[in-house]
């Protein structure tokens, strides 16, 4: 299974966002400069813009390309608006859905968590970080990572656990409830750009 390996605060400064909600990938604000000595941002061509818009959300929800082109073409398929589906399709990812609660500090951590076995959907063990989790599903997790999912909620105090999501913290068990719309995303995606750029 591909996935990035590497310097992610590097990557949040080569892209210009935070990809990742934490301190280290946040202390910059709106001031990122890209990694390197001597470096300066430069104008990006219309291409260029678009491009990078896609490496944006392929970095913050931690997909690779050939997946991404995938979440692409289904997108364009599914009657709607296809930005709308696009970013449906990425919020509704296992492993995606298990940031969101909260109960990891990212989006490589709860792959990780998803990836060695320690979260049941509907009562069953689903190992898959790309596993599309669909409407009234329960997520629950098991007993032996109930200590770290507990402290990483601790370290996380605060955080906010989307709408579409009921979440008991005390028995630590969710439901989804609906699918997201684009305001409940707290990641800023310009889908007309990534639309245009696979073209």
């Amino acid at each position: 299974m591909s996935r990035r390996l590497g310097p992610k605060v590097k990557l949040s400064r080569r892209l210009g966002v935070a990809i990742a909600d934490l301190p280290k990938h946040t202390k910059f604000g709106d001031t990122f400069t890209p990694p390197g000595m001597h470096q300066r941002a430069g104008r990006l061509s219309e291409y260029g813009v678009r491009m990078r818009e896609k490496q944006r959300a392929k970095a913050h929800y931690n997909v690779m390309e050939k997946q991404f082109r995938k979440y692409m073409e289904q997108a364009k398929k599914s009657k709607g608006n296809t930005g709308v589906v696009l970013l449906q399709l990425l919020e509704t990812r296992l492993d995606n859905v298990i940031r969101r609660l909260g109960v990891t500090r990212s989006i490589w951590a709860a792959r990780q968590l998803v990836s060695h076995g320690h979260v049941k959907v509907n009562g069953k063990k689903l190992d898959i970080p790309s596993a599309q989790v669909e409407p009234s599903a329960v997520i629950t997790f098991k007993e032996k990572a109930t200590k770290l999912l507990r402290e990483n909620m601790e370290s996380i105090a605060g955080h906010q656990v989307p709408a579409w999501l009921e979440f008991i913290p005390a028995q630590l068990e969710a439901k989804m409830v609906a699918l997201p719309v684009p305001e409940q995303i707290p990641f800023e995606i310009n889908t007309n750009f990534i639309i245009e750029f696979y073209r």
